[in-house]
């Protein structure tokens, strides 16, 4: 089988602590449910992302080198 969380296109995907979710909420200010959704059956996610985690996604940009955005991960 082929781990599609490997693919060289894939974006960096890493699960955040509790302290790394609540500096981002305070930063932007929000609530967790405000974060856009990502499928817990996402091929990209890590193996220990569960319901309720908050996903930083790390993706290649032309304009920024590298652009960050985070997702809450959803049954």
């Amino acid at each position: 089988m082929v781990d599609v969380s490997q693919h060289e296109l894939v974006p960096e995907h890493v699960v955040l602590d509790e302290d790394e979710i609540n500096d981002v909420l305070d930063e932007y200010d929000i609530d967790r449910t405000d974060l856009p959704k990502i499928k817990r059956t996402d091929p990209a996610l890590p193996d220990e992302a569960e319901m309720g985690n908050v996903v930083k996604i790390i993706r290649e940009s032309r304009t920024t080198d590298t652009a960050v955005v985070y997702r809450l991960v959803v049954d």
